[in-house]
């Protein structure tokens, strides 16, 4: 493989992507400190993760692992949040979310490790992770703002991307269920096909729908009763062929009329427990040409 990096894309053919196997840290003994509806089963979220980087590695992915080991940080797992790859290196984020601060660093060796360089890192006041940043395509990135995504780490982001040709289009955020619940903008949204993003419409800024619909963008919708299953968090292994958490039939049946086939995966453990769907279980660290 000639790059070692650029993922500047939601659904260009996955061709190298970073996945992180639960840890004993994972097996949280406060779960209403990290969040989580319950103390997740490690043995069952290893194995519902493995097969979810079967899936991937079935797909064509060269699956690697962030084996660095990161005691007393449950979230680890999600490898999506704390770096943004671009097509000239990553930009290590900062965490919104205290308890996951650290996880930036030991990214960021992981990344050197495996020939990536890089480009910036958030610094200061500046917070932003990963999973409130979308690639609406090559270069424009939409930042969700929120508690996740300060208005200083858009501001830096938005700096760092400019001479790379990008364009940062902010999107407000709800309230949610405040600052302790995890309301990521790719809660809310994912781009599954060229010009078809499935979302979850209520709490998606209108004037960001707005955007998206002049842009050319078709809307699936989820319905209420699938979100808290997370049907809106799809991802995308190449356009039109994606997976999402099994479970929510009506999203799937929604995507597969329109054209889409949809592979799931069984998320209880590693999933439903811990407010992260399989956008925020992997790190994309190379896509191909759409």
């Amino acid at each position: 493989m000639s790059r070692s990096h650029g993922a500047q894309s939601m659904i260009g053919p996955l061709l190298r992507v970073l996945v992180k196997s639960p840890e004993p840290a994972f097996a949280v003994s406060d779960p209403a400190a990290w969040h989580y509806t319950g103390t997740p089963d490690l043995a069952t979220a290893r194995r519902e993760h493995e097969a979810l980087a079967t899936i991937l590695r079935d797909d064509g992915a060269e699956v690697l692992y962030h084996d660095e080991p990161q005691p007393g940080r449950a979230d680890a797992v999600f490898v999506f949040d704390p770096a943004l790859i671009t097509d000239r290196g990553a930009i290590i984020l900062r965490m919104g979310k205290l308890l996951r601060r650290g996880e930036e660093a030991a990214m960021a060796r992981r990344l050197e490790d495996l020939g990536i360089p890089i480009l910036d890192a958030l610094h200061g006041d500046a917070l932003a992770e990963g999973g409130d940043l979308l690639w609406v395509d090559h270069d424009t990135l939409a930042v969700g703002q929120g508690f996740r995504t300060s208005a200083e780490g858009l501001r830096q982001l938005t700096a760092m991307l400019r001479p790379l040709g990008v364009s940062v289009l902010p999107v407000e955020l709800p309230y949610g269920e405040g600052p302790d619940a995890c309301l990521h903008l790719l809660s809310l949204i994912s781009i599954v096909e060229d010009k078809v993003a499935v979302v979850y419409p209520g709490p998606l800024a209108a004037t960001f729908q707005q955007e998206l619909k002049r842009r050319g963008f078709r809307l699936i919708e989820v319905p209420e009763a699938e979100f808290a299953t997370m049907g809106p968090n799809v991802l995308a292994l190449r356009p039109g062929r994606c997976v999402m958490l099994e479970g929510n039939p009506i999203t799937k049946k929604r995507l597969e009329e329109a054209g889409c086939e949809v592979l799931t995966y069984q998320g209880n453990e590693i999933s439903l427990r811990a407010e992260g769907g399989p956008t925020c279980l992997t790190r994309p660290l190379l896509r191909g040409k759409e």
